[in-house]
């Protein structure tokens, strides 16, 4: 009979609906709320906390499919309880929200053997850094002019980051408008765009070669990220300084490969909180080093932070306003960039994160 270390006695979760600060949108989607969702797992005395950024259905996905599989388990055997939820969303389909739902318990499950042991994630996982850089992102394409040249000068002057990330594709024929502004607003900081699949081939080529002109260093998702061949044509024939990224839709290791098979971008995307967990992110980050090729964590920065440490080829992590925004008020010890980094806390176990339930029962839904 296998022995069971600490078996796991609840697995609780619970959804939470927080109004952005002001409307936001893309090249390809609009927005007013972000949905999170919290999963917490106690074992041994101790509590882990995951969470994703996802939807309601995530909610009883979690309590009636995956908190069986789970329960009397040993909460120290992630690796088999992550392939026993993979398999119990076999007929649901793994990808999509069963991901999210999937990651969220993962990161609990990671945080509650860490706090089992009484070390800091980042040091379970195996240090390659002790700061992770981070780039900063928003400059929605519904914000103002002033908005957006406030928004990134901040990151750049008062958090010290040495790249920033705009939104493009709402309205192309004022996107160089706004990105001169940024550029300005900016200095000698690099600037990123992110068009969220918004054009098609040619027309992204045709931006990309006058983005180039304006010192644009990172073009995310010129052309959907379904789209391999289109991927691929960009990085191809895109003016050298700019590098192709994408990635961040990815559910699974066979996503990663295929899109790193065929040669689709210069930088690989991860979001732990869509890929299946750290366990997936870790799997994403050591393919990318086989490749090789350099990797980037998707929003979500206070949770990726202590994988991210680990990871070996990391470029960054975007400090995603929305998200950074979220954490900071909802979960105690969230990192503040400083100087262009952030940094683990290792006198906390676990990933140092503590939920704030009264501070968020407001949003809870």
């Amino acid at each position: 009979m296998r022995r069971v270390e600490a078996p796991i006695e609840e697995v609780a979760a619970r959804a939470y609906r927080i109004p952005t600060d002001a409307p936001e949108a893309d090249g390809t989607f609009a927005w007013e709320r972000t949905t999170l969702v919290t999963v917490e797992i106690a074992a041994g005395g101790r509590t882990g906390l995951g969470y994703t950024y996802s939807t309601l259905a995530a909610v009883p996905l979690i309590a009636s499919t995956l908190a069986p599989v789970l329960m009397q388990e040993d909460a120290f055997a992630i690796p088999r309880l992550w392939q026993a939820m993979v398999a119990q969303m076999r007929n649901l389909g793994s990808r999509g929200i069963a991901a999210t739902a999937i990651s969220a318990v993962d990161v609990a499950l990671w945080d509650l053997k860490a706090r089992l042991l009484g070390i800091p994630l980042a040091q379970l996982f195996g240090q390659a850094r002790d700061e992770v850089p981070v780039y900063g992102s928003g400059g929605f394409t519904t914000y103002s002019h002033d908005r957006l040249k406030e928004q990134l000068g901040r990151w750049v002057h008062e958090d010290g980051c040495r790249f920033v990330k705009m939104k493009i594709g709402s309205e192309p024929r004022k996107d160089m408008d706004r990105m001169t502004l940024a550029k300005e607003a900016i200095g000698d900081a690099a600037l990123m765009i992110d068009a969220n699949g918004a054009f098609d081939r040619k027309e992204a080529l045709m931006f990309a070669e006058r983005a180039a002109d304006l010192g644009v260093i990172w073009f995310e998702e010129p052309v959907s990220s379904d789209d391999l061949d289109g991927l691929r044509l960009l990085r191809d024939r895109a003016p050298a300084p700019i590098e192709i990224a994408a990635g961040e839709y990815g559910y699974d290791s066979f996503y990663f490969k295929r899109m790193m098979d065929a040669g689709a971008v210069d930088v690989l995307q991860a979001d732990a909180t869509r890929c299946c967990g750290y366990t997936g992110f870790l799997k994403a980050a050591a393919l990318a080093d086989a490749q090789p090729l350099p990797l980037s964590a998707h929003t979500a920065p206070a949770l990726h932070l202590p994988v991210c440490c680990a990871a070996p080829r990391l470029r960054h992590v975007e400090w995603f306003h929305d998200h950074a925004r979220i954490e900071q008020m909802l979960f105690e010890g969230a990192p503040i960039a400083k100087d262009g980094f952030i940094r683990p806390d290792l006198s906390r176990p676990g990933h140092g994160l503590t939920f704030k339930h009264a501070d968020a029962e407001r949003f809870a839904v």
